[in-house]
This record gives structure tokens, sequence and C-alpha cells, in this order.
């Protein structure tokens, strides 16, 4: 199993990965399943230091990661926002934490502060995946989602990857 910079033709992959998780769970807030122009947009919007990483093992992809903007503010340039989705088929065989440290890593090469996660309190397996990781848990947004008919809390995650100024 490797990790890569996602293409064009990864797309309609992600898509499904990702719709799955649309339709029946919480690991997303979305409501309705993107299309393939849809998910092509989105990983367009994420090139250069924003970016789309796949693990694939001969030939198949098993899961996807990104690291979004954190916010459009100019003063929240240095943090992104990672999000990572594993094919059910292939959950805890370390797709998520192989596409989580590849995340990580990548964030501190392209110079970013900090990496955020927003992550429906109720999915301990993210949670535990981000904690593994390095993340700490910094807080608990309370009743700001609502899907399948239910308020949901989003737990935020932070982890520190840029440099830190000494301190006089």
């Amino acid at each position: 199993m490797h990790v890569r910079v996602a293409t064009p033709e990864d797309a309609e992959a992600i898509r499904r990965i990702y719709n799955v998780e649309v339709e029946s769970s919480t690991a997303t807030f979305d409501l309705v399943p993107r299309t393939l122009e849809e998910q092509l947009a989105w990983q367009q919007a994420r090139s250069g230091a924003h970016v789309v990483l796949v693990a694939e093992e001969d030939g198949r992809i098993l899961g996807f990661g990104a690291l979004s903007p954190y916010k459009e503010r100019p003063a929240y340039r240095m943090t992104v926002e990672d999000s990572v989705y594993v094919d059910r088929s292939v959950h805890r065989r370390g797709v998520g934490r192989l596409l989580l440290e590849e995340l990580v890593a990548t964030a501190r090469r392209h110079g970013f502060h900090s990496v955020v996660a927003r992550i429906e309190a109720s999915q301990t397996a993210s949670r535990g995946l981000h904690a593994a990781v390095g993340f700490e848990l910094v807080g608990i947004e309370r009743e700001v989602g609502r899907k399948f008919n239910r308020w949901l809390d989003v737990a935020i995650m932070q982890r520190m990857v840029g440099e830190r100024p000494a301190r006089a």
C-alpha cells in the first residue's frame, strides 16, 4: 500500500468512498451525495499546498485524505483542516493512519503551523486515529450540526506541525 497525490482519474473512487459516508453516517455533515463534477471541482480546489492524497494498493483506491483551508480569512492561512475517509471494506488495516501521517508530514513540508480536525463527537474511531497521530482534543462544539433527525456535537482536535519561535 502506498500514498500518492490524487489525480482526476481517482475522482470516481474518491466519490464512491465519500458518498457511502454521506448517505449512512455522521462522518461528514454533507447531506447530499457528490456528483462526479462536484468531486472533480473539490479536488481541483485542493491543489498546491492544499492537497488530496489517496492510499492505493494493487491499483485500488482504499481511502483518501485532504488538507483544506481552515477558514477563508487571511490570518488563518497557516492552519489547515484535515479529512480522512477509508473504504469500509478495509477498515482497521492502517489505511487511515497511513493517510493521516502523510497529511501531517505534507502540512509540515508546506510550511503550515497547525492542523485541525473537526470530528463528529461520537466518531470514536476517528478521534482515536487522530490521537494516535499526535492530535489533542481542544474543544467540543455542542449541537452545531443536524443529520438523521438528531443534533450532533463536533470534537475539535489539533496538532501543531510548524516551528515555534523561541520565547525571549
